[in-house]
This record gives structure tokens, sequence and C-alpha cells, in this order.
């Protein structure tokens, strides 16, 4: 940490993004991660991943470890822990089905886009090229080809789009105008765009934790590196933007942890159970 932390600790609850935050940098979980969640676990406080990523995908990243573990999926619109939904904020059918005829126009004007379409049951995808889909799989394990999105029948908790450029400068304006007092469209990484409820963010989805088991946000962590998790960092007070952060999340945060190719949240989270200790 490059901030000092000096306040008394009482930590219960830990959340922390998965790409650029708690993941190396060959998308792996670190192995120093598993004895220290032995360590939580046996302290009683919880530990949960918060991704873009489906439940699907998270519950397999840590099936060894995942009874009693929360996971926050599809950037906030979907809570689960043992299988019981805790929250959830899924989209409108009619926002949806425009959404998919906007990215229709758009990619017929030159850039290079997937989409997926997001449900609670499985993920959906129209496009089958092994580079789409091999970007789509990293975060998608439940994910089926279909021959029209729009047809999908399932709980549509997210629109995620893949910007073979950059998301931010080149599919993030022209999308801009999707936004309404009730959709949202949120920059999730370089390349990821995606299209949730208004109302639906990592922040949110923490809040519904730490009403339903009681905790308060200075008994939270929340590390982060991106736009999507803002909110999450600020619904907890101990809250770090890794070393190599977002400019804007870097401000937001109140602590700076080493940047994921250091093992940032294992190094940041031993220093904290110690002061803890």
């Amino acid at each position: 940490m490059t901030a000092s932390v000096q306040a008394a600790l009482d930590l219960r609850l830990v959340v922390a993004d998965m790409d650029g935050t708690l993941l190396d940098e060959h998308g792996q979980v670190p192995d120093g991660l598993w004895p220290l969640l032995a360590d939580m676990r046996a302290r009683g406080v919880l530990f949960v991943p918060a991704s873009g990523r489906q439940y699907a995908t998270l519950h397999r990243e840590f099936a060894h470890a995942a009874e009693g573990m929360p996971f926050i999926a599809e950037n906030g619109s979907y809570v689960v822990r043992d299988g019981v939904e805790i929250s959830s904020d899924p989209l409108d059918g009619a926002f949806v089905r425009g959404v998919l005829v906007a990215l229709d126009e758009l990619a017929a004007d030159g850039p290079d886009l997937g989409v997926v379409v997001c449900g609670k049951r499985s993920a959906y995808v129209s496009r089958t090229d092994d580079a789409f889909l091999g970007e789509a799989r990293k975060y998608y394990a439940a994910l089926e080809v279909v021959c029209d999105l729009a047809a999908v029948d399932d709980e549509i908790l997210k629109v995620a789009v893949y910007d073979f450029g950059n998301a931010e400068q080149q599919t993030a304006p022209h999308l801009s105008r999707l936004r309404s007092d009730k959709n949202r469209v949120v920059v999730s990484g370089v390349h990821w765009i995606d299209l949730m409820s208004a109302t639906a963010d990592k922040g949110a989805a923490v809040r519904a934790l730490q009403s339903a088991l009681g905790i308060t946000p200075a008994q939270t962590a929340a590390f982060g590196d991106y736009l999507n998790d803002l909110e999450m960092l600020d619904a907890a007070e101990w809250s770090f933007a890794m070393a190599d952060a977002h400019p804007e999340v870097a401000r937001r945060a109140r602590f700076q942890a080493p940047s994921h190719r250091e093992y940032g949240v294992v190094t940041t989270l031993t220093r904290l159970l110690a002061q803890q200790a």
C-alpha cells in the first residue's frame, strides 16, 4: 500500500474485481490467494469476486472455495450465494431489442463488433468466428450460439459489446445516445462496453450484500482498476485502486495497491489482515 492505513480494522467483507485487479498477467487467480481465503474464512471475513463475467464463469474459477462465497456477476446486475439469488437487475426486453438494432447499424458503418446477450441461465452469441468466440469464452462459461439474439428467451442482465479496437474511443461515443434514466452504458475494459440497467452497478451489488449480511462500509474493502469499479469503491471505506488503474479510478479510491502483476490484492489483503490480527 502506498498510503498509510492507520485506523482500527474490523474487516468483514472484501470485494475484488477480476481482470486487471485480482488476476495476474496471465489471467489466472494468484496461487497466494487460496491460503489467504482459508485464513479469511476462519476469521469470518467474506471474499467476493466482482466482475463483468457471468456467474457460471466466476463459480468455475472458485469452484473449490465457492461454498458460502457470494459472487457479484455481470457488473453487479446479478448477485448469487450458494446458488441463491441475493439481487438482480434485468433489462427491459424492448430496450434489448433496440440495442441490438443500433449495434447492427453501427457495425455496418465499420467498427468490428461482437455482441453477447447475457441472461441469467446463459450468455448468447450469434457471431461464430474464432477471434470473437475466443474472447467471449474467456468470460462466459455458459455460452450458447443462437440464430437470432433478439429471440432469446431468458431474463437479460446485460448486453456486452466487444470492440476489436478501442471501446472507449471508438464505440462508446456512438452508444451514448442509448443512455436514459432506465439504462446506462459502461466502459468495462479496453475492448468491452456493457449496456445495463441504470440502477445496476457493482456498488449497488455491494450495498445489497452489506444490507443482507449486516455489514457496514467501514467493514468493507474493495479493489478495482477500471471505470466499472467506481461505484464499488464508493461503497467501501477501504477502497484500493491498483497501481496501473484508470486515472479516474485512482482519483476516486482512498488508497493504492500494487499492480495485479505484483499480486497487489493478495499482498495488500495480507497486510490488512495482519493489522486486524
